[in-house]
């Protein structure tokens, strides 16, 4: 895929994941928000109507004492009416319909003796409202005609107590606040609203006159602006006393959050899984690119590294055929020995990608025995020795382990000491200065080959044991190869049940240690 494209699909994926992120966030703030809003809606109507309890209960409480009073009093001071009058004519049947509907309004001088008050007396107003229907029909031929009356009485008490809510303040007014609600009443009222509305908050509550708290409080009630709500109790007041109800929903937080809980939790939930599958799918996604790109890497080395030799058995082949060379036995050894040795060379490089296309499948059979450790690293060294001998560096051999009897592979395991000791000599600029050191820890022997060439970061020392991967200088490889060696090693000793690590520092050389368990 083209690298702009690939970019640019990137960077639409990220921002329609961003866009995700954003919506589901906003919408959770604008649900909690909502619910925030509904329940201060709620607690706000809560008070009122416990508000207008109240202030109904002391009206009614007034009204129902002085109610009690109006039989004690003979005649009324003054009685006023009103009265509406209407007729309706039927001429089908020669029948008229009057209507009367009269308020009749007959005001009291009742005493305030009784009461707590500073009053001589109060006005009370006692409404009854009386409806009359009458029916006049006419006679036949001029006949007698017929008449018919209705007429109901009903008092009303709603009015009474409308027109008497004046009169109450006036009298309730001087009496203090605990003589005129209670906190049980209040708590009483408070609870039923918060149970009617389904708020299923806690609550303290208080009463305050002018800023200053009363006696009609709760225990624990603390005055926080973020979760308390007022409303006034009962009003404007003549005296000026504006008794405001405080009540505090203190967990107010707790049951907003709870509300949209269940659903934000999912949301969150979900959109995890949308990043994490997406942050996956873009690590796979580079992690092919890388793996297209490393195995690019490995066909152009291992095509280098095929066409330098075919190319050189060509010209031997080529020189072979000069009568000249084939009377020349000294020239045609030579030229034989350069086929073999690149036949070698390319044999080797052939069976090292079998191996591993074997190991990943699990086809490799690994027939263990008992083996010296020493013997083998011996061995390994002498499959170095001619090109040692080139480079005119040198393997010292440091073998401090009393004990090296393992259970392995020797073929195999030859070949992890070998792949090691070839990768210290091709990444060595100066003659290769190999050591190799072994020591007994507990059950186990340490096998430690040191040498002094280039070295490697410490990023580079995490991938090396990958398969493909090559450290870079730029876009060229220094040394040649295709990053399946250290690959074959790891893959090996593991199948020992045997560990491999690397100590390095950048142009001071590295140390690879082996660890493997020793047989008695």
């Amino acid at each position: 895929m083209n690298k702009k494209l690939f970019a640019l699909l990137i960077a639409l994926m990220s921002l329609a994941l961003l866009g995700i992120i954003f919506i589901q966030g906003y919408w959770i703030r604008n649900s909690y928000q909502q619910k925030k809003d509904q329940f201060s809606f709620n607690a706000r109507q809560i008070l009122l109507h416990v508000a207008e309890k109240v202030r109904n209960r002391e009206v009614e409480d007034y009204y129902n004492v002085y109610n009690s009073l109006l039989d004690s009093i003979e005649a009324p001071e003054n009685v006023s009416i009103t009265e509406l009058i209407y007729t309706i004519r039927n001429n089908d049947n020669n029948e008229t319909i009057i209507y009367t509907d009269r308020i009749s309004e007959e005001d009291f001088k009742l005493s305030s003796s009784f009461l707590d008050s500073e009053l001589d007396s109060v006005q009370f107003k006692k409404i009854i409202n009386s409806k009359k229907t009458q029916r006049f029909s006419d006679g036949v031929d001029g006949g007698a005609g017929t008449k018919s009356t209705v007429e109901s009485f009903k008092r009303l008490p709603e009015y009474e107590k409308k027109q008497f809510e004046s009169a109450v303040k006036n009298i309730s007014a001087k009496l203090p606040i605990h003589k005129r609600v209670t906190k049980e009443e209040i708590e009483s009222l408070l609870k039923k609203g918060v149970s009617e509305r389904g708020l299923d908050a806690n609550f303290e509550f208080a009463v305050y006159s002018k800023s200053l708290a009363t006696r009609v409080r709760s225990q624990d009630f603390e005055l926080d602006p973020e979760t308390t709500y007022l409303v006034p109790l009962f009003g404007e007041e003549e005296d000026g006393n504006n008794y405001n109800l405080y009540v505090n929903f203190f967990d107010k937080q707790k049951q907003v959050l709870s509300s949209i809980l269940g659903m934000a939790v999912l949301s969150l939930a979900f959109t995890s899984v949308i990043i994490i599958a997406y942050a996956s799918a873009l690590s796979q996604i580079f992690k092919q690119r890388q793996i297209s790109q490393i195995k690019s890497d490995f066909i152009n080395n291992m095509t280098h590294e095929f066409k330098t030799p075919i190319a050189t058995i060509n010209l031997a082949l080529d020189a072979m055929k000069n009568p000249k060379i084939t009377d020349n036995k000294e020239y045609l050894e030579r030229y034989l020995k350069m086929i073999r040795d690149e036949n070698r060379r390319m044999h080797a490089q052939v069976e090292n990608v079998l191996r591993i296309s074997k190991l990943e499948k699990n086809e490799l059979d690994l027939p263990k025995e008992r083996i010296k450790l020493h013997d083998i690293v011996e061995d390994a060294i002498s499959h170095v020795s001619l090109i040692m001998e080139d480079r005119q560096g040198y393997i010292k051999t440091h073998f401090g382990a009393l004990k090296s009897s393992i259970l392995a592979n020797p073929s195999h395991f030859e070949n992890v000491v070998v792949n090691i000791l070839d990768n210290a000599i091709k990444y060595s600029e100066e003659p290769p200065k190999i050591d190799i050191y072994t020591e007994n820890v507990k059950n186990s022997i340490i096998l430690k080959i040191r040498d002094q060439g280039l070295g490697m970061s410490k990023s580079t020392q995490k991938k090396i044991f990958e398969k493909f991967y090559r450290e870079h200088t730029g876009d060229i490889h220094n040394v040649k190869g295709h990053g399946l060696g250290l690959a074959y090693v790891q893959r090996i000793l593991k199948d020992h049940d045997a560990d491999i690590y690397v100590e390095s520092e950048k142009n001071k050389g590295s140390t690879f240690i082996i660890k493997v368990h020793l047989i008695s």
